[in-house]
């Protein structure tokens, strides 16, 4: 019988730098795959990847999740620059703190656009990128930006109640009824449990509205094969912001599922996972 991992049981605070920095650790592995969460109210490592942890531990990795600078029980932050270079950073830190020296990196919208700025600095700790709905931070050639999907979010931090939530998550995937009660209920409980992560961050856009810079123009530096995974009816982030990515960088693929939103990972658990284990079996 397979255990159930959890995330109490891998529950861990580390302090990086300046922050208390919370993570899950599965602990076992030959390799290390990191997982980096997407910047929606309430997000943390487990409620993006809480369907993919299981299965990548089954396949013999060590799975660790880090919630970054201003998310769940990670210390808050006002960031005035660069949020994909914090995360990055930060990033850095907590495999320092490891003794990781090299890891695969999975990362969702916020999580894609860290994963860059990590491997851009950090090229030589990079196996092999998976980014799902974010990368370069660069504009839609199509779509007006900001997107509906991003003003749906920061509306929600402005003012975090039910009825905006359910706003949000109504175009964050493509078949909302697949959305329980009780997930909008845990996913707000998260949100008002830190109004601190709440307020900075709308101050964090006040001082700098763009926390995510492109990076388009230095992708071609990022040489690790690299999996671009995107939703067809992504109201988020647009398909033509993946085939960015795709033509920049050096060594990559493009799957795009149809009848998905921006949360590939969520929406389409089991191909994703399968689609990702062998990737990184290459």
């Amino acid at each position: 019988m397979t255990m159930q991992i959890t995330e109490s049981a891998t529950s861990h605070m580390a302090k990086i730098g300046a922050f208390n920095i919370h993570y899950n650790d599965t602990h076992s592995g030959a390799e290390t795959v990191v997982m980096l969460h997407g910047s929606g109210p309430g997000a943390s490592g487990w409620s993006n990847f809480s369907r993919n942890v299981q299965p990548l531990t089954q396949a013999g990795y060590r799975v660790v999740l880090m919630d970054c600078p201003g998310w769940n029980k990670s210390d808050t932050v006002v960031c005035t620059g660069s949020r994909s270079d914090l995360n990055a950073q930060t990033l850095a830190g907590l495999l320092d703190h490891l003794g990781i020296g090299r890891a695969h990196l999975i990362g969702n919208s916020m999580g894609g656009h860290s994963a860059v700025a990590f491997a851009l600095a950090n090229p030589e700790r990079v196996g092999k990128l998976v980014m799902m709905g974010g990368g370069t931070g660069g504009p839609s050639n199509f779509v007006p930006m900001p997107t509906e999907g991003i003003k749906l979010i920061q509306a929600l931090y402005r003012d975090p109640s039910i009825e905006n939530l359910k706003r949000m998550m109504a175009v964050f995937v493509y078949d909302a009824s697949s959305l329980t009660e009780d997930l909008f209920q845990a996913r707000l409980d998260a949100m008002l449990s830190r109004r601190d992560h709440l307020e900075n961050f709308i101050k964090s856009l006040a001082a700098n509205p763009k926390q995510f810079p492109d990076y388009g123009h230095r992708l071609g530096e990022v040489s690790a094969a690299s999996l671009i995974i995107w939703g067809r009816d992504d109201r988020f982030v647009p398909l033509d912001c993946g085939l960015r990515l795709l033509w920049g960088l050096q060594n990559a693929e493009l799957h795009v599922f149809n009848r998905c939103g921006h949360w590939a990972q969520w929406e389409h658990a089991d191909s994703f996972n399968n689609m990702v284990v062998a990737f990184l079996r290459r």
